[in-house]
């Protein structure tokens, strides 16, 4: 269940006070959500009053009369009760989630903390007196009419202890003086963008920035309705009690209300258009391959051979620099290439390190060919560590006297049962027919094949998501060697001349519509993501001829026409898991990044990078999406991460003050 559409019970609650009561037969639904249990705790309320309202003032009235009412009106209570605790319960975890964020980085920021402790302490006291409230409903046969007396006069008294007080001190702490109004200066505003600021507590939470301020304006909307609760409630226990009429108070107490709700919403619905709405993850704490991360293998990848081998004459009569695009044309004289995996691809970019070597095979089964070289000269490209399978030396040698026969390091880019390096272009469209939408994305390597595997989930009105009927949409099994499958339609190989990867954001402006599927295309030499959108109605929670209203929607710009993308270097990258520091995004909408191969001096060139992080992509709570994208996060001497992201849906649109227009 999403909040944001949550918050405008504010308005409810005002608009209540003035519009004819929903039936008495209105029921809550089993996903709960708090503008529902704020218009049947505040119908509640009238009806209640009606019960008070429908006789004389209590002197004329016998006690068991006024026990009697007093047990009508607890009964009501009691009911209001039950509903609001619900509520807390269904939203406990997400505002948990949020308050344990705020309070992390808080910490580095004192004024604002003391602000959040005064909100938590005023908050704290509000939610005792409701407490003691709610033991009054459980007694109410044994209570004395004194105590119910003495409760309300404390409540709604003009003092400093008071809930009437609480309730405005609330408001003032999270807005300030209404005299000096700010839209960026007030407390919702400043933590916002402390959020943001904080990259660990988006992944900590799983909520966008929007999300956050929602999940912790819950807890405060949930403590106001508990206020405005026990106000009306110690009003009618006076009034039973004949200490009064108080039809005027209440009348003032309304209006004050009514400028409160109309403040906070205004404010609310700024600094919820400005709140960033992505959801990405950070670095799990540790780095699993095949759980949550993969990697694409030998696309380009280091390799050894003698210029002997590099040219069908076998001569050693150029510089290994001549070689730059080449492949081995055999195995001269069953040297060290009769005792290493050949590369049967093509061998790009060949340099000279030096002449002689020892060489560290990795074990038969890894995708690497070597786990470190050790040249005479010192130099040693990758890590060195203890051999398990032992080194073997490599000499270089002279021919004629003339010509010195030279160990090449290169790149090979070679297509083998170890080279993974698929990526499907099927499209996975969410199950429409039964009104389901994307709300979540994840990379999944299958039969050597990355797929974006979608998470769909049902709609339901005002933008809500049964989470009951969450699930990950199974990906198409197939494989690159079945029948009809084919290289450019079905899957994408990449190459040395084809292995750039577009990074995206595609969302849509108009909150009419939400992503349902996801597929990837090939444009030019580049993976470019698209995002298909449908219409909806957002009232309903229905999809609108989904089949019909729906378009798939990207960035068609390359790197030589329209709007040119950049492109993002990676400058001598370690392999992306051996970072200590987490990998931050470093890229931004219309850019595109290379896979490449590691560093020489690092890895000796046998990874390739980025890695994909396949951890699940997904908001807490679930929501629909009005957009997604592929970005890169790294740290800089690192290859870091290729991963999905989403947008999570804009509920700003639906919160309303009073005089909006629909």
């Amino acid at each position: 269940m999403y909040l944001p559409c949550h918050l405008s019970w504010l308005v409810v609650v005002f608009l209540l006070f003035f519009a004819t009561p929903p039936p008495a037969d209105a029921v809550i639904e089993d996903v709960l959500d708090i503008i529902h249990v704020v218009k049947e705790v505040t119908v509640g309320v009238l009806k209640a009053w009606d019960i008070v309202q429908q006789s004389q003032i209590a002197q004329s009235i016998e006690l068991p009369l006024m026990r009697e009412k007093q047990r009508k009106v607890l009964k009501r209570l009691k009911e209001m009760s039950r509903q609001i605790d619900q509520a807390e319960q269904k939203y406990a975890e997400n505002v948990a989630l949020a308050v344990e964020s705020v309070t992390a980085f808080m910490n580095r920021n004192a004024p604002l903390m003391a602000k959040m402790n005064d909100i938590h302490d005023t908050m704290n006291r509000i939610s005792s007196r409701f407490q003691q409230m709610q033991k009054y409903e459980e007694y109410q046969d044994k209570l004395e009419a004194s105590t119910l007396i003495t409760f309300a006069e404390w409540t709604v008294s003009p003092n400093a202890h008071s809930v009437h007080h609480l309730m405005d001190r609330l408001h003032l702490i999270l807005l300030g003086p209404e005299e000096k109004e700010n839209t960026t200066a007030n407390m919702l505003s400043m933590l916002a963008i402390s959020y943001e600021e904080s990259m660990d507590q988006i992944c900590h939470t799983k909520q966008s920035a929007q999300q956050f301020l929602n999940s912790l304006y819950a807890d405060i909307a949930l403590t106001e309705l508990k206020g405005y609760t026990m106000m009306q409630f110690s009003w009618m226990m006076l009034r039973i009690y004949g200490k009064g009429n108080f039809t005027q108070e209440v009348d003032l107490m309304r209006m004050d209300f009514e400028k409160r709700t109309e403040r906070t919403l205004k404010l609310l619905r700024e600094v919820m258009r400005r709140a960033d709405r992505i959801v990405w993850r950070c670095d799990p704490a540790k780095f699993v391959r095949g759980k949550n991360y993969d990697e694409v293998t030998r696309l380009l990848q280091g390799y050894i051979e003698n210029e002997v081998d590099l040219n069908k004459e076998e001569t050693c009569r150029e510089t290994c620099d001549f070689y730059q695009s080449t492949r081995s044309e055999g195995c001269f004289k069953d040297l060290y290439c009769a005792r290493q995996p050949r590369c049967s691809g093509k061998l790009y970019h060949c340099t000279f390190v030096d002449s002689d070597m020892w060489v560290c095979p990795a074990s038969r089964n890894s995708t690497r060919r070597y786990e470190y070289i050790e040249y005479e000269n010192g130099r040693v490209l990758g890590q060195r560590s203890a051999c398990v399978r032992g080194t073997t030396k490599v000499d270089s040698w002279w021919r004629y006297l003339f010509w010195h026969c030279s160990y090449c390091f290169c790149l090979c880019d070679e297509i083998s049962i170890k080279s993974d390096r698929y990526f499907n272009l099927r499209e996975t469209v969410s199950d429409v027919e039964n009104n389901k939408v994307v709300t979540g994305l994840r990379f999944v390597k299958n039969n050597r094949i990355f797929h974006l595997q979608i998470q769909e989930g049902q709609l339901l009105p005002r933008g809500a998501i049964n989470r009951t009927s969450l699930s990950w949409k199974p990906f198409e099994d197939y494989k690159i060697f079945d029948r009809d499958v084919r290289n450019g339609r079905d899957y994408h190989t990449l190459s040395f001349e084809s292995r750039s990867v577009d990074l995206d954001d595609i969302y849509t402006d108009d909150n009419s519509y939400v992503v349902v599927g996801v597929r990837f295309r090939v444009v030019g030499a580049h993976l470019n993501v698209e995002a298909k959108l449908a219409e909806y109605d957002f009232k309903a929670g229905k999809l609108i001829n989904p089949e019909i209203n729906s378009f798939w929607k990207s960035n068609d710009n390359t790197d030589v026409s329209g709007d040119r993308r950049q492109k993002i270097n990676l400058h001598s990258p370690d392999m992306s898991t051996r970072t200590i520091v987490k990998s931050i995004p470093d890229s931004r909408h219309n850019q595109y990044i290379d896979f490449v191969n590691t560093s020489l001096e690092k890895d000796a060139a046998q990874s390739t990078v980025p890695f994909i992080d396949t951890q699940e992509v997904v908001s807490n709570p679930p929501v629909p999406l009005s957009g997604l994208g592929i970005y890169h996060k790294g740290q800089s001497g690192y290859g870091g991460f290729l991963a999905p992201k989403i947008m999570t849906y804009d509920f700003t649109p639906h919160i309303r003050v009073p005089q909006d227009k629909d």
